[in-house]
């Protein structure tokens, strides 16, 4: 079992939801990165997920997007984030952190130079948006053989057939995207997610996280009914957004997480 599979399994014995947030490395400062990271922890996050920065992320949205950006221009490139993995297990050897990007700068490093290279940082899984599970499989042996977890989506769109496949193919948690569209879009059916997100975790043996839409207490709090877990993260990205130095950073990364626990808690649901 990697550090997913024991905070899964550790969540599901105490009845408890994951709370994971979503930030871009090197966004708001490439020394902001760790310290934030560790902040989020302390406000309640069971699980990191760390945006590698890209230059076409075609699945985010404006506020991703603008981050992400920023962060290029800043320098941050794939080996700066596993830097910052690496910095982050100085201090916390149990949270688990998951790279979410796009494909090419894996490709560039080739898969297993890429799974070797995230496992010793300290990576436990890595969402490639734009690897199609059909022409993965070069990837999930090299993920596999590093043990390194290859975390799928789905989505509103996916076929009864291909969500039976990908729960299958499936291997630290599903992402489910909540709905068909770029992240931070203001237009989250939770009625409508929740009852695929039952169907779909009947057929799964992973645990199902959901994302896409979530921006505040309520919306956590309601996702989370039929989830195993929410993911935040324009609305945590935007929140950061303008910090006028590491400190201020730091702050409001928590201040925006520390209610989405509380309000998880209170309603049983966390």
């Amino acid at each position: 079992m990697n550090r997913i599979d024991t905070r899964f399994a550790k969540l599901k014995s105490a009845r408890r939801k994951a709370l994971v947030p979503f930030v871009t490395a090197g966004d708001p400062a490439l020394e902001a990165t760790v310290p934030v990271m560790h902040a989020l922890v302390a406000a309640g996050a069971d699980v990191i997920e760390l945006g590698v920065p890209f230059s076409d992320p075609m699945a985010d949205g404006p506020t991703i997007q603008r981050s992400s950006e920023r962060a290029i221009l800043r320098g941050a490139g794939l080996g700066y984030v596993l830097d910052c993995v690496r910095s982050f297990r100085g201090l916390d050897a149990d949270t688990p952190v998951v790279l979410m990007g796009y494909l090419n700068p894996v490709e560039i490093r080739g898969a297993g130079r890429f799974a070797r290279e995230a496992v010793d940082a300290g990576v436990d899984g890595v969402l490639l948006v734009d690897l199609p599970p059909e022409e993965a499989a070069e990837f999930r042996n090299a993920f596999d053989a590093a043990g390194l977890a290859l975390i799928l989506l789905a989505s509103p769109t996916t076929s009864d057939a291909r969500s039976a496949h990908l729960c299958e193919l499936a291997a630290g948690y599903l992402y489910y995207v909540s709905f068909a569209g770029v992240t931070g879009a203001d237009r989250l059916d939770t009625g409508a997610a929740s009852d695929r997100l039952m169907a779909i975790r009947r057929q799964g043996r992973v645990p199902v996280v959901a994302g896409f839409g979530i921006k505040d207490a309520a919306s956590a709090v309601s996702m989370a009914r039929q989830a195993d877990g929410v993911v935040v993260g324009s609305a945590l990205v935007a929140a950061m957004e303008g910090a006028s130095d590491v400190d201020d950073a730091v702050r409001r990364a928590g201040s925006f997480l520390a209610p989405l626990r509380a309000a998880l808690d209170a309603a049983g649901a966390g």
